[in-house]
């Protein structure tokens, strides 16, 4: 029986790969990927015509059908091919062992098969049970065998008998929303599901599996004598389902496999595929993406307007209720906002605006109807320059920003339609633009957009507990309305070339200018969007328990009130780049920040605080804290006269209070002392080690704590003028969450006493893998040098790939160059490093010399590209 089989098995294979070549040698030629998807389907079901009849002949006891995509007669290069046999409840048993020899044949042709083998009835049952079984029986297709078997399956789970349509609409709307979630909520993942992610092929497919139940239709097409497409929405959902076919058509190829995510490894590929080049402002992975974001972003919008179509046939059964007047060209039907008759845009294109703004004035209102929607869509070319001057627009767009309640989503529907990018056209460059990086994980208009919801959020009272500081700044803005302005324009010229922040102040500027804004808040719109990304610069590049530091930002920012604004922009962005990425220690810093910076403008930038001032005043003030906790004042004076200024300076006076009780009330003896502090003030766990100086001592800490999984973000190291280190290092774990777990503390305590005793010799080696996604993101070491005057030291910014083992790399490079690091500050941008080290010479002199400095840069660089790059 082997041997028989083995000939036809071997001639099946040869087939289905001549015929996958055949796809890939069409597809180059500029086949359509229509023609493509059914050239592979029917393939398939050639090829398992002639298996079943090799195993069942012409039995009347069994059909085979096809069900899911391959049901559909949608197939690509590696789909799963789902099968289900549909058997006569007296003929089971016999027929067994023969359909269990035939589906492992149909794997052994490398055919990736989902099957089960059902009765009729047990198919009703099942469909009873599950929605998804039901669904896949709508698509059910005779391959071969006895047709009756699958007619009694189709009677069977008829919507007379299961799942009729008002409930099969439910729970698929129900379905479609969780998946949703599982996704993110949003189309514009940063490595999307072709399929599954929100305007993925799923929803395509939602809207013919209830199309299908409900109306009986067999295409999309029918949708439209249906009346609920347009012949233009049509041609829209099919264009954006074949480019989304073409993708994953080149997915599977380029994978070697069945692959529905476009992640980074293959997004630099398809974009070379599908003939995209690299541009003077934008890569072509970048272009290619957009064009994706913005097909999935209509299909989107498409979806939204179908269901709620579908909603009212079936589930209202179109009896919609009676209209309620809002106006004369609004009114309202079954909770949804729609137009008094169907050419209101047409006789007054203002309407286009109000239609949001009167959302915003009746929040009961669950949306807009989907004719109205349609209907601005239609519409949107008569926003033009003749709009834009009227005054009414101009008017009515300030309302919208200023309404107490609503915007969030009167932003977001704008986007969604159409209006916004027609109202200020620079933000229709941005719909749907991506950067190639881990850092921002939204395209730029979704970023845009979840930067104005935060910054609403600091002014809605029940989210208070979020951010307090924020929520109480926001509570003294005079014009949150120019805040929102500034959150709009802050990244509207990314790709345009240039400096963005610069030519997004001139865009600001010029809007403001159009809509009758005062001088004085069309300068600070501009200067916010100018600026607005030199807060969390300053937090995360430079020392902010310098006093110098602090001065120089308050210099630029000039006012308290400009410093409200601006902080609350930050922290917004920041939330709204990327959210995983947001912890208690940025938050810290910023908050930090902002307080010092206040104090200072309060003070008067023309008073600085002077520096022995500031010793003195922290230095009491520690006293304070050490006797409160009962430690001795003038042991701690003995312990602070052996060090140097820098430790007063760049220390608060909790922190200072702190490390001193920490050594006066230790064994000193038993060096290494090594005390973990939960959280922090600014939200980070902090690890304090005090013992004898040694070579390399900060090299060998980070790494080990980098081989458990902790990210350092900033490190103190001070070492006394009696060869002690006073070291601290601020760290999170990969979560971006502080230490809590006492059992977790001890083990690393441990482990650092352990590895720093006097024994401990070699280097530690990181065993910790580069995540996946890094690899994708080549960066250029570089390393640049400043001088930090007034603190005699020297500046060293490092930025290169993050990688496992960074810094202690770094610190082997200075223990080899006789460098001295006296602090330092670690950001990391996605996959991009950005540190910043505050170094001198072994003699605590800054380095000058320019020999010197070229031989450091080098060394890093080496180490890092050569030692480091595996």
């Amino acid at each position: 029986m082997q041997d028989t089989l083995f000939a036809p098995v071997q001639r099946w294979k040869h087939r289905l790969q001549q015929g996958r070549e055949q796809l890939f040698t069409d597809f180059d030629q500029g086949a359509s990927i229509e023609s493509l998807v059914l050239a592979r389907s029917r393939l398939i079901d050639e090829v398992l015509r002639e298996v079943w009849v090799h195993h069942l002949g012409d039995s009347p006891n069994a059909a085979l059908v096809a069900v899911g995509g391959y049901g559909r007669q949608e197939l690509l290069p590696a789909s799963d091919v789902d099968i289900l046999v549909i058997v006569d409840p007296d003929a089971l048993t016999e027929l067994a062992s023969t359909l269990e020899t035939l589906v492992v044949c149909l794997w052994d042709l490398g055919l990736e098969v989902g099957h089960s083998v059902r009765t009729p009835d047990e198919c009703a049952r099942e469909a009873v049970r599950d929605v998804t079984v039901m669904t896949n029986l709508l698509e059910a297709r005779l391959v071969s065998g006895n047709p009756e078997l699958c007619q009694r399956m189709r009677l069977a789970t008829a919507p007379a008998q299961v799942w009729n349509s008002e409930a099969f609409f439910a729970a698929k709307t129900a379905e479609q929303k969780a998946r949703w979630q599982k996704y993110g909520g949003t189309a514009y993942n940063l490595e999307p599901n072709i399929k599954e992610n929100p305007g993925g092929l799923r929803d395509i497919q939602m809207i013919g599996w209830v199309a299908k139940r409900h109306f009986d239709a067999e295409t999309l097409h029918d949708l439209v004598g249906h009346g609920f497409l347009t012949e233009a929405e049509y041609h829209a959902l099919i264009e954006g389902q074949a480019l989304l076919w073409r993708i994953r058509f080149l997915l599977h190829r380029v994978a070697g496999r069945r692959e529905d995510r476009l992640l980074f490894e293959y997004q630099r590929t398809l974009a070379q595929q599908f003939g995209f080049q690299d541009g003077p402002y934008n890569l072509a992975v970048e272009q290619m993406m957009q064009q994706y974001y913005r097909t999935v972003q209509e299909l989107n919008r498409l979806n939204e307007m179908l269901l709620q179509l579908f909603r009212e046939a079936i589930i209202l059964h179109d009896e919609i209720g009676p209209p309620v007047p809002i106006n004369k060209r609004f009114q309202s039907r079954s909770g949804y906002l729609e137009v008094t008759s169907a050419n209101v845009f047409r006789r007054a294109p203002i309407a286009l605006l109000e239609v949001f703004h009167i959302l915003q004035v009746h929040p009961e209102l669950e949306g807009v109807r989907a004719s109205t929607i349609r209907l601005i869509r239609e519409n949107c070319h008569r926003i033009d320059d003749t709009f834009r001057a009227d005054l009414r627009a101009r008017s009515l767009f300030m309302e919208i920003l200023r309404h107490p309640s609503g915007l969030t989503q009167a932003a977001r529907r704008m986007s969604r339609y159409g209006v916004l990018a027609a109202y200020i056209p620079a933000f229709a460059n941005i719909v749907g633009r991506m950067q190639y990086d881990l850092l921002h994980v939204y395209t730029v208009d979704e970023h845009t957009l979840m930067l104005l919801r935060n910054l609403r959020r600091f002014t809605i009272p029940r989210y208070d507990d979020e951010f307090p500081l924020c929520s109480a700044v926001a509570r003294r803005i005079p014009k949150l309305e120019l805040l929102y302005l500034a959150g709009l324009f802050h990244d509207i010229a990314k790709g345009r070339g240039g400096d963005h922040s610069l030519l997004g102040a001139q865009d600001a500027a010029e809007f403001c200018e159009l809509h009758g804004l005062p001088e004085f808040d069309s300068r600070l719109v501009a200067w916010l969007v100018e600026k607005h990304l030199l807060m969390s610069m300053t937090a995360q590049r430079k020392d902010i328990s310098d006093p110098e530091v602090i001065q120089s930002f308050a210099a630029i920012v000039g006012d308290p009130t400009r410093l409200d604004y601006l902080y609350l922009l930050t922290v917004a962005d920041a939330r709204a780049t990327n959210p995983e990425r947001w912890n208690s220690w940025k938050d810290g810093l910023l908050r930090d920040l902002y307080h010092g910076t206040r104090r200072a403008l309060l003070r008067g930038l023309e008073n600085p605080q002077a520096q022995d001032d500031l010793i003195r005043q922290k230095q009491g003030e520690a006293r304070r804290l050490v006797a409160r906790y009962g430690g001795d004042p003038e042991a701690c004076d003995r312990l602070w006269s052996r060090f140097s200024t820098d430790l007063f300076l760049h220390n608060s006076p909790d922190e200072i209070a702190w490390q001193a009780r920490q050594i006066l009330a230790g064994d000193l003896t038993q060096l290494p002392l090594v005390v973990i502090r939960p959280v922090t003030a600014r939200g980070g766990t902090e690890i304090f080690i005090y013992t004898r100086d040694r070579a390399n001592l900060f090299g060998r800490i980070t790494a080990l704590l980098d081989q458990v999984g902790l990210s350092v973000l900033d490190a103190r190291v001070i070492t006394t003028i009696d060869g002690m280190a006073v070291n601290t290092y601020q760290v999170l774990d990969q979560d971006g969450n502080p230490v809590h777990d006492p059992i977790r503390m001890d083990e690393l305590r441990a482990a650092l006493a352990a590895d720093l005793a006097e024994d401990a010799r070699g280097e530690i080696q990181v065993a910790r893998s580069m995540p996946r996604r890094y690899r994708y993101f080549p960066t250029e070491t570089r390393v640049t040098f400043s001088a930090d005057e007034p603190n005699r030291r020297t500046i060293m910014r490092l930025t290169t790939l993050d990688r496992p083992g960074l810094l202690a790399d770094v610190g082997a490079v200075f223990q080899d160059c006789g460098i001295r690091l006296q602090n330092a500050k670690i950001a990391t941008v996605g996959a991009e490093v950005d540190d910043v080290f505050f170094i001198t010479n072994d003699d605590d002199t800054p380095i000058t010399c320019e020999t010197a400095l070229s031989c450091l840069r080098r060394e890093i660089h080496d180490r890092l590209e050569n030692h480091g790059s595996s």
